[in-house]
């Protein structure tokens, strides 16, 4: 790599824009930068489930780099991917917990793989999540965001201090809405471009898709939990998550899933969105992950999947990486393998996995 990087800020682009807005920040406030678009695996290997979106996208972020005379590197991470984040969502689909490949995503490969392979040789990495930061006694702080509807702290919180320390969010402390006028301001060509919907992985592909492509199908029942009678057929537990009311193709509802039992691939279906409600208000977690220092209160707020509800809760750590929380409501969607992300007042504090 030419020149001196500790000067450059390396910015993560994906052709949304989001981080494109945050490249315009970026150059208007005097940074050097260097853009990356990191090429992921399956865009190809999975191409005939969808329509590539690397493509389009590329065609957008050469367009803004050149605007705003930017160098714009194009890195393969299909293997990176695979084995860091891919193998995992399988093998967690496989046991019947609901991953969040998100969270590894930005973990393992933007802060992680990219980090160890190029952006360590830059001063910071910079990407287009909506979150901020703040120095407080030698910690870097995770904080919210202002906009409810688009912090993304709860796909940050698995990232480490160190990682914490490496990064810049420029639009962390807009709303959507002032995103969406800096891009007409700066008439960037994507400045209309619909935000992507989906996991980070999948482009265009349905996750559906994906799952029968790894997993294949497995015809099963679908039982009623009170009366144990059959109501139907599924082509494998795999397709189905807790709390899920969409997608079981059966009248009489709404349905809501509310177990599977893995060895027996049976899916338990239920009216009552809280029956087998022990999971419900309180549950276990396990695996820590305190960005700063473990909180010193029980205490705290918690999100069980990314969006603006919180819930009041309290966590009793029963060991270094075990841990109870205690909602106070209930919660209809909590399963296995999903993230508890925890906060005071608007700091992001960490996550653990839900067992």
């Amino acid at each position: 790599m030419q020149g001196d990087c500790r000067n450059t800020i390396a910015l993560l682009i994906s052709g949304g824009v989001d981080s494109s807005v945050a490249l315009a920040l970026l150059k208007e406030q005097g940074y050097h930068v260097k853009a990356y678009y990191l090429k992921i695996w399956l865009e190809e290997e999975l191409s005939f489930l969808g329509d590539c979106p690397w493509e389009d996208d590329l065609q957008y972020i050469t367009r803004v780099c050149e605007q705003f005379s930017t160098p714009l590197e194009i890195v393969p991470f299909q293997r990176e991917y695979h084995e860091r984040v891919v193998s995992y969502t399988i093998d967690e689909l496989k046991k019947g917990r609901t991953p969040s490949p998100d969270l590894f995503c930005n973990q393992r490969i933007k802060f992680g793989a990219f980090y160890d392979k190029i952006g360590h040789k830059y001063s910071k990495i910079a990407t287009g999540h909506y979150a901020t930061l703040e120095e407080k006694n030698d910690y870097t702080l995770l904080k919210t965001a202002p906009d409810p509807v688009k912090d993304q702290t709860y796909f940050l919180a698995h990232l480490s201090q160190e990682q914490i320390k490496h990064t810049l969010f420029p639009i962390g402390k807009l709303t959507k809405a002032e995103v969406r006028e800096a891009a007409q301001k700066y008439d960037l060509p994507n400045k209309n471009r619909k935000d992507s919907q989906g996991i980070c992985f999948l482009g265009k592909i349905k996750f559906s898709d994906f799952t029968a492509y790894h997993l294949g199908n497995e015809q099963g029942n679908i039982v009623e939990w009170e009366t144990k009678i059959e109501l139907g057929k599924h082509r494998g537990y795999w397709f189905h998550t807790i709390g899920q009311r969409k997608g079981l193709g059966l009248s009489g509802g709404p349905w809501y899933v509310v177990k599977k039992d893995v060895q027996q691939n049976i899916v338990y279906i239920s009216k009552d969105k809280n029956a087998h409600s022990e999971s419900k208000s309180v549950f276990h977690v396990a695996n820590f992950n305190w960005i700063a220092e473990p909180p010193s209160t029980e205490k705290l707020k918690v999100k069980i999947r990314h969006g603006k509800l919180f819930y009041d809760c309290s966590l009793q750590v029963t060991n270094e990486n075990t841990g109870v929380v205690h909602l106070e409501g209930k919660d209809q969607g909590i399963a296995a393998g999903q993230f508890a992300v925890f906060y005071q007042d608007n700091t992001c504090l960490g996550c653990a996995s839900i067992q």
